[in-house]
């Protein structure tokens, strides 16, 4: 056989603090062979990511990294200099983050820092803006985002999730790796790019003979990428297999209760005689292009651009379409977070005409879960803080102690311990900080729930508790949904209707089961084309 390009054998991470000793990695061992891909699985909080960074060095100071050996291409690297390490960071070993909007900076535009991610021979004085630039559109490009020109003066927060991702993988690819850790490398993404990112980094393998360490949550996407998989529970490995072997025929309970997760392929049951709730007509949502030294006006991106729809009291209309297609920026508008034209009347009341005040009070009625938690939860408090900080906003009970008793109840219904509301949101896993930023929304008991890719960084047996959580609420407090998502698996479990939007409109629109099984638009068809090749976990 080969010699391996990534050996890892015993890997151990402990992190002290006041707490004490917490064992994030306990004791595993791996190994990556040239151009294969291995995928490594499991539960959030489970030690995945932590085991990657390790390899990196990107821990902070209060991490405790033992090893009996990590060696890359037959070199030890468990006690590398600073230079050494750095000219293995990204020119070797590259990475893609779970969350780009945190891994970026945001202060500067999406060509400075790719800029920052070529060779030195690429970046060096003696060559000019213009190579540069168009150095940063290939990259771009090869990603699959649309208009890379325009999107190299962009900052990163005027790109979507999606878009953001994808400059973080044309970051990595930049040095051309000889192994790429992608941590949820399409978590943001619709199935349409999903599927584009997984060909070029198929074709970025076989030119390069680069390895992948596929870090996710989504098995339909390990089953066509990997060659074999690692099954990751409570900081140790479980399980390991090719992949055809481990998908026929798992071996430990926790893979097969992995494989048990995949959400439902039958739409929640509709509520009998459901009133309108919300009512959208001609809504639109422009945005301003603005250049030049004095930032004139030149355009508009057409965001949301004429959208009607009504949704019930106790339904869900799911919103599917492709990064910037306006899912986002429709959901903003709804929620007034970005200022639309049109009518938009909440349980009779027209939301546009109403004052802060009375907006103000509407927002406990009309709650949201952004995409990236970790950037929408406060650093500075504690869970218990996060979570009562709106009871305490709205008044909603009378004393500090019903207060923590409904903090109490709500975490536990969202499956995380009370000992974690003395904690800080940078102490948790992505899929942790998702759960608490739907136990923020959900503690309001609000009519109406924007959830914008709510389970997106949910591994999947996290997701399969949360939608089965967002169910039972549903017709406990007959609360509707509008649920935004790019997987349209889940978008077929929760929605009773489905808006298909394309460039800011909708393009297509009807009951769920219809939808999916006649579509009638290109661009629908394409979507669940898309999803079918990437969706080929067997049934048993």
């Amino acid at each position: 056989m080969a010699t391996p390009l990534l050996e890892i054998e015993q890997l151990r991470v402990d992190f002290h603090g006041e707490a004490g000793c917490i064992e994030a990695v306990r004791g595993i061992s791996l190994t990556i062979q040239p151009g294969e891909t291995v995928a490594l699985v499991g539960e959030s909080g489970s030690g995945k990511t932590v085991a990657a960074l390790s390899l990196l060095q990107l821990l902070p100071g209060n991490a405790h990294i033992r090893a009996q050996a990590i060696r890359l291409e037959g070199r030890d690297i468990t006690r590398l200099q600073p230079e050494a390490l750095r000219h293995l960071r990204g020119q070797q070993v590259a990475m893609v983050f779970q969350e780009p909007m945190t891994a970026m900076n945001p202060v500067y535009p999406i060509f400075r820092q790719l800029a920052e991610a070529f060779l030195p021979d690429e970046a060096g004085e003696g060559r000019s803006q213009q190579a540069l630039r168009r150095r940063a559109v290939e990259l771009l490009a090869m990603t699959g985002i649309s208009d890379p020109e325009q999107r190299l003066d962009s900052y990163p927060h005027q790109l979507s999730g999606g878009q953001r991702q994808r400059v973080m993988i044309a970051m990595a690819l930049a040095r051309r790796p000889r192994l790429l850790i992608a941590d949820e490398p399409t978590t943001a993404l619709d199935v349409t790019i999903q599927a584009q990112i997984l060909e070029l980094l198929a074709r970025l393998q076989k030119e390069l003979g680069m390895a992948m360490l596929l870090i996710t949550h989504d098995l339909p996407m390990v089953q066509k990428t990997a060659n074999r998989v690692y099954v990751m529970r409570h900081g140790e490995i479980c399980e390991t297999a090719a992949t055809t072997t481990l998908f026929q025929s798992p071996q430990h309970p926790y893979t097969r209760q992995l494989l048990a997760s995949l959400p439902s392929t039958l739409p929640p049951p509709r509520l009998e005689s459901a009133a309108p709730l919300l009512q959208v007509r001609g809504l639109h949502c422009h945005f301003p292009i603005k250049r030049g030294l004095l930032k004139r006006t030149v355009g508009h991106v057409k965001a949301v651009d004429g959208v009607d729809f009504v949704l019930n009291r106790g339904e869900t209309v799911g919103i599917v379409g492709e990064s910037g297609s306006g899912k986002s920026s429709l959901g903003e508008a709804v929620l007034r977070l970005n200022e639309g034209r049109g009518a938009l009347w909440f349980d009779g009341q027209d939301l546009q005409s109403i004052d802060r005040a009375t907006l103000r009070g509407m927002r406990r009625r009309i709650q949201v879960v952004f995409q990236d938690p970790f950037s929408s939860l406060s650093p500075r408090l504690t869970v218990g803080q996060i979570l009562a900080e709106g009871l305490e906003i709205h008044a909603v009970e009378a004393d500090a102690a019903a207060r923590q008793r409904r903090v109490e109840a709500i975490l536990t219904e969202v499956g995380l311990p009370l000992a974690h509301l003395e904690r800080y949101p940078h102490q948790f896993s992505g899929g942790q900080r998702q759960r608490i930023a739907i136990a923020r929304a959900m503690i309001l008991q609000p009519d109406l729930l924007v959830l914008d890719e709510p389970t997106s960084a949910l591994d999947l047996s996290v997701q399969a508790q949360i939608l089965t959580l967002l169910r039972t609420l549903q017709v406990r407090h007959k609360l509707a949904f509008i649920f935004i998502s790019h997987d349209l698996r889940v978008i077929r479990a929760m929605s009773h209707t489905v808006l298909v939007m394309w460039r800011g409109q909708i393009v297509e629109r009807g009951e769920t089961q219809a939808l999916f099984a006649h579509p009638r638009h290109p661009y629908t068809r394409q979507l669940l084309t898309a999803a079918i090749h990437l969706s080929t976990v067997p049934a048993g």
